[in-house]
């Protein structure tokens, strides 16, 4: 009975993308504080979040799966890392958002959020489409079938002629020459996100450090900020200090220690961040 009233919840906030509390309780025709419980199940497993007055779906759609499977061993650091991140971004800003898994994460964490933000990523549109509070742009040109990211001229030239708060990148390798990803067109879009931006965030788990890829897209030293988990290396942290990288470590879900203990670095405020030769 439970699960089915659930997939039934589920199913109403897929299909209407926000729903009123009071709304769900009537169609459902259960208590609202039952439709909490339901609602704090759903958040759980990532298909909802709750906002004043409501909830959102954020568990993306059934037609584009690009992100749908959680089940690796890497995607607590990401959820962890997604969060930190969205703490650092402050209400009314302009984000730019790259296509990657983390950044889809943040997209999660953002959802409700009163936002500009701007994308090349189609499943990271799909998701903040259902929010009203979030001004979206979407940058068009070829889309890459495996990510369902938007790359080459088009999306160049619409870049070129804009100016945002925050860019935020994933990348698939960091080595010492600076920040790597595996497509030499997806690069050439995320140098001039670069340029557009006034600061510069990557997202990365710890597992990316030390790994190279194909193409270079800049030095360690052009990124103001790297945000990833509390299993870098500690020769990283002191290398990104070198090149005045801040560094924010976030908690994942199996940190249980840093979480019982409310160590700091697990949850940063939207200026504390943790500069790495402070760590």
């Amino acid at each position: 009975m439970t699960q089915a009233r659930r997939d039934q919840l589920e199913d109403m906030l897929r299909q209407r993308g926000f729903a009123a509390l009071g709304e769900l309780s009537s169609l459902l025709d259960v208590s609202e504080s039952t439709i909490r419980r339901d609602l704090e199940h759903l958040e759980r497993a990532g298909t909802a979040k709750r906002t004043h007055g409501g909830v959102f779906w954020t568990g993306g759609s059934q037609t584009m799966a690009v992100f749908q499977n959680r089940s690796d061993d890497s995607w607590a650091a990401k959820s962890g890392i997604a969060q930190a991140a969205a703490a650092l971004i402050e209400d009314h800003e302009t984000v730019l958002l790259d296509g990657g898994s983390t950044t889809y994460e943040m997209a999660r964490a953002l959802v409700g959020r009163r936002l500009q933000v701007v994308t090349n990523s189609l499943p990271v549109a799909q998701l903040l489409f259902t929010g009203g509070s979030i001004d979206l742009v979407l940058i068009g040109g070829c889309v890459r079938g495996q990510t369902a990211v938007s790359i080459g001229p088009l999306a160049m030239q619409q870049l070129s002629q804009l100016r945002v708060t925050t860019a935020v990148l994933s990348v698939a390798g960091v080595l010492e020459e600076g920040f790597f990803n595996s497509d030499m067109m997806l690069v050439e879009s995320e140098r001039e996100m670069l340029r557009c931006s006034d600061r510069s965030i990557v997202v990365a788990d710890h597992s990316k450090f030390g790994k190279g890829s194909l193409s270079r897209i800049c030095g360690l030293s052009e990124i103001d900020a790297v945000i990833t988990d509390t299993g870098l290396p500690d020769a990283w942290k002191d290398r990104l200090a070198r090149h005045d990288v801040d560094v924010v470590l976030a908690a994942c879900a199996h940190d249980e220690t840093n979480a019982a203990h409310g160590d700091a670095r697990t949850t940063p405020s939207k200026r504390e961040m943790i500069h790495a030769s402070d760590d």
